[in-house]
């Protein structure tokens, strides 16, 4: 009979201790899931490099937040380089100092002001703090672009580079 009962014992020990150790386990596998975490890349905070390479008459490519960095009144201004019309990715254009969307030939000036073309505002923005000495984008939030016939700057547009699907 003593044999039974410490077989028994044994048992329900075992399963006690199987239980323990699942429940261990669920709780380490779940941990990470519950921590919050700040995203890298886009949608997240991005570096954009230093302040001095951001152009005073230009603007720099941040291909990581998919956004441009100029520079407006010693202010750094983030545009995300997409249209606010249909998407499309917005280049800039050196020759016109211009961005010219392809799609549908919007225009924006270098602070992503509307100029000309079937887009309802200017370019979308995104927050900019300098961190360290490095500019930090926020591409987490979108700040809508400034309202048409808003200009702040007035820069003649040079020859168009026309990207070409204009129409």
């Amino acid at each position: 009979m003593k044999s039974i009962l410490q077989r028994r014992e044994f048992l329900s020990r075992l399963w006690k201790f199987g239980a323990a150790a699942v429940a261990v386990a669920a709780v380490w596998t779940s941990w990470d899931f519950i921590q919050p975490t700040t995203p890298l890349g886009f949608g997240g905070k991005v570096k954009g490099g230093t302040p001095d390479q951001v152009p005073e008459d230009g603007v720099l490519l941040v291909p990581a937040a998919r956004a441009y960095l100029t520079m407006h009144d010693d202010e750094i201004v983030a545009l995300w380089s997409r249209c606010p019309h249909l998407g499309c990715r917005v280049p800039w254009c050196e020759s016109s100092g211009e961005f010219e969307c392809p799609c549908h030939g919007t225009t924006f000036n270098r602070l992503g002001e509307h100029r000309d073309g079937p887009a309802p505002r200017g370019m979308d923005r995104f927050d900019v703090v300098i961190e360290d000495g490095q500019i930090v984008i926020d591409t987490g939030v979108v700040i809508s672009g400034p309202t048409l016939g808003n200009e702040s700057i007035d820069e003649p547009p040079g020859p168009a580079c026309d990207a070409g699907g204009h129409g």
